[in-house]
This record gives C-alpha cells, structure tokens and sequence, in this order.
C-alpha cells in the first residue's frame, strides 16, 4: 500500500499538507505505462494571509455603555497560522478612547495546549507595532497576527498571549493612531476581558511589544502606577522606545517618513481643532485620505520631506501636545522595564533610544538596558530570546529586577 508518511506531531498550514499530498500521490502512482499520460499535477493555490471583517467585530451605534475590560462577547478561532499547539478566542470588549469615551476593541487570546500550573496561566500581554491606520489592519485580521513567530515563542514558553487590536483597528470607532496613552489603556483593559473569556488564564501579566509597541508597553507600566493590578509584574519592550519630539523629526527624514501620514491623523482624532494642512504639505493631502481605506496606501515614502510635511510642523501647538502626552517617562513606572535595541536600527538610533533610557533612569524606575553592536530591529528580536526568557522567568517568579541605571 502506498500511502502519505507518518510525520512527527506538529499542526501543518492546510497548504502544506496539501502539497505533501500531492508530492505523495505523484510517486505513489509510479512510472505511467507506454501511451498513458502522466498524473495531472494539481496546482497549489496558498491561503489568503488576511482574514475578512466578519460581524463578530461591530458593535451597535450608539455602543451600549460598558466598564473598561468588560466583555462583550468573545468565539473560539481556528484559523491563525502559528507554530505552536495552542487554543484561540477572539474576543471583544469595552476601553476608553483618548478622549475618554466608551470604544470595543477587538482582540485575541492564545492558549498553550495541555494543563495550566497552579494559578493559571502566566500571561503575555503583546502590544503590536504598527499595522495601519485602517479598520481592516487590525492584527486578528492577520492570519499570522502580524508577528507569528515571536507569539509562537511565547506560547511555546509556558504563556498565555492576550493581543489586542487597538480601538479603530478592527472595531468601527477612531482609531488614535501612535498614541501611547490610549493604546496603553486597551491592552490594560484586554487582560481584564480576557480573564472573563478564558478562566485558565492566572492574575499574573506582563506587557511586551515591538516598534510603537514598545513605547505602548511603556505606557502600560505608567498607567499601572494609577490602575495598581497587583498581578501585574512589569514591561519589556523591543526597538521603538523614543522622546517623540526627536523620533518623528528624525523619521521624517528617512525612509518611513510616510508614518507621518498617519501621526497626523492621530493627532486629529486627539484633538478635533488640529487642521491637517498645519502639518501636511500639498502633495500629500492625496495620499492622507487614502490612509483610513486601506493599509498600504503606498507611494508616501517618494514624496521628499518638504513635499510630505510644511517647514516647522513639529512646531504646531497640537503636534507639540501630542508629542507631550505621548513622551515616555512621564509618570514612574509601577513595574520594572527590559528595554532592548539593535545598534544598527536606523529608525530608532542608539543615541535617541539612550537619550529615553536616561530620562526614565533620572525618575528612578528599574530599567535593564540591553542594546546589540550591528543589529537591526528585527534582528534584535530574536537574538535577544535568551535575554527575555530569563527576565520573563525571573519576573513570574517574583525575583527582584536586574538594572543598569547609573
């Protein structure tokens, strides 16, 4: 009998077993006979790396009042590529936007499989890098949640991984794009809903993020010195921790200058009285409308800076209470800080990253700083596994946090 191998335990993309398949029954079938034509080779079409907007996300208008981190309702979800073995609910549930009004945002719980410890299960809370400005560039609408493989890491590490979307990303409300504050506040509130929906999950949590998540879990760690979850044990953030009075003016000379776009759109949803054309110049008012249709809007990052922006637009006064607001350091972190950069990203220079670390060591909070000689920022990710690991062990554990403040 000629039949598909046996393979270890793993869970295969749908797409892959089907190419296997396919590979087994082309030499399952041998050498055709004279005068017989060969078996057809069915070509492979890959899945769709998006998800549709399905009803699970909306919501009724007006939005039926709720407490932060109350839940709305929540499903089980198959359909996420992830190298672990692990169970998954979406969920939504009530935040508060930066204007302090009732929002749901979406999210996703990840589970490792097999039997919690004592307590629950540890848990994660990730804080995503920047999708768009979209409602469809929520990560849940990413089959691989925008960061597959360090997610997979985690869960294959013992963690439960609550990520949520952002309100506007997913959900049908503004959507406050690069706001530390607001964002802060709906990954706060996720682990509050996700504990309803899951009750495997334990009390104990950590935020992690990457790029602008990183400044987020920042903001998780002040906004916890007023929320005080006692099972809240600190924030580690990977590349993007920054002064945004110096980040922004130094991306706005690079090659994600086109990011502005969308600072400017979170500034208006902040503040209703900011006028776009303070900041943007002509030739970008046509890419600017196109940033809450769809998530790549494409052909920014070709406008050069004074096409894309108006000379002294950090000068505005909203841009520059925006960049006030959203300026790490600026209430003390209840829990310590694992700050971790690449020397080589130039998105976010040593010079600015350390300009932030030493803002955040002058107020006395436990920072460990770790930075890695010739490393990009997604290189950093992984080569910094080992350091994570232990800080996330020693923190579930309830050992005291290392630092390297002078």
């Amino acid at each position: 009998m000629c039949a598909l191998p046996a393979f270890p335990r793993m869970k295969f993309f749908p797409q892959v077993l089907s190419v296997l398949s396919a590979v087994a029954s082309f030499f399952c079938a041998g050498v055709p006979a004279a005068g017989q034509s060969p078996p057809a080779i069915r070509k492979i079409t890959p899945a769709p790396q998006t998800l549709p907007l399905t009803e699970f996300y909306d919501t009724p208008d007006p939005l039926p009042f709720g407490k932060p981190g109350e839940l709305i309702r929540f499903e089980p979800f198959d359909e996420y590529h992830l190298s672990s073995d692990f169970t998954v609910f979406r969920i939504l549930y009530h935040s508060r936007s930066a204007n302090d009004e009732d929002v749901a945002v979406s999210g996703v719980v990840i589970v490792p499989d097999g039997t919690p410890p004592t307590g629950g299960w540890p848990v994660i809370a990730w804080a995503h890098d920047f999708t768009g400005s979209a409602r469809t560039c929520a990560p849940s609408l990413l089959r691989n949640l925008n960061e597959g493989p360090l997610i997979s890491m985690y869960v294959r590490a013992g963690y439960a991984v609550v990520a949520s979307d952002y309100a506007g990303l997913g959900t049908n409300f503004p959507y406050a794009a690069l706001d530390m504050r607001s964002n802060a506040g709906d990954v706060i509130n996720s682990v509050i809903a996700a504990r309803t929906a899951v009750p495997l999950l334990g009390s104990r949590w950590v935020v992690a993020g990457f790029s602008q998540g990183a400044m987020v879990s920042v903001g998780v760690s002040e906004a916890e010195t007023e929320i005080a979850d006692s099972g809240y044990f600190g924030a580690l953030a990977i590349s993007g921790v920054a002064s945004p009075q110096e980040l922004y003016p130094h991306l706005a000379q690079g090659a994600s200058r086109g990011l502005l776009l969308h600072l400017a759109a979170g500034i208006k949803t902040i503040f209703a009285a900011f006028q776009i054309n303070d900041m943007l110049a002509d030739k970008a008012k046509s890419r600017f409308q196109l940033i809450r249709l769809r998530c790549n809007v494409g052909a920014a990052e070709t406008l050069a800076a004074n096409e894309l922006l108006r000379p002294g637009w950090e000068n505005n006064r909203y841009v520059k209470d925006f960049f006030a607001r959203n300026a790490p350091g600026g209430k003390t972190a209840r829990g310590p800080l694992l700050l971790i950069n690449g020397d080589a990203d130039h998105e976010l220079p040593l010079s600015i990253a350390s300009a932030a670390v030493t803002r955040l060591c002058e107020q006395k909070d436990r920072v460990l700083f770790i930075h890695y000689p010739g490393l990009t920022a997604s290189a950093a990710i992984g080569n910094s596994a080992a350091e994570q690991f232990s800080w996330l062990r020693a923190r579930f554990a309830g050992t005291p946090a290392p630092g390297n403040c002078p």
